[in-house]
């Protein structure tokens, strides 16, 4: 049974949101905790607390599964509303600024007994994202 949990208006922008959301889809609940908080982007904290929220969701029900076997099953990040305002510029100009907003969505789900972790999640050494040396 799928547990969900939501953080609406975020105030930072999706597009920073996602890459650090795309870490964790598909990892356990106790390793992307231990990702999140040795990350140094400002949504690790936010993404840390969404997930940590999903696994109370989870704890509340009366079926609750044992915190080993749960996993990120899905993790999104939807555009929020944008806050507009304008800075001042030299001759009477006025330059628009976007403050983006974001929902971060994380949804855990059990593993079942003999399920493993994808093998898409393989360890990145050295180099650039995406460009894996194994």
């Amino acid at each position: 049974m799928p547990y969900p949990a939501k953080h609406r208006f975020a105030r930072i922008s999706p597009r920073k949101a996602r890459l650090v959301m795309d870490l964790v889809r598909g990892r356990d609940v106790d390793d992307a905790i231990a990702m999140l908080k040795f990350s140094k982007q400002r949504v690790s904290g936010m993404i840390e607390k969404v997930i940590r929220s999903a696994v109370a969701n989870a704890n509340e029900q009366e079926t609750s599964a044992p915190r080993n076997t749960l996993f990120v099953a899905e993790a999104w990040v939807d555009p929020g509303p944008v806050i507009k305002r304008f800075q001042p510029k030299d001759r009477g100009k006025a330059y628009p600024i976007n403050k983006r907003t974001s929902h971060l969505c994380v949804t855990i789900d059990e593993r079942e007994e003999g399920e493993r972790a994808p093998v898409s999640l393989k360890k990145t050494v050295g180099g650039r994202h995406g460009k894996a040396r194994i």
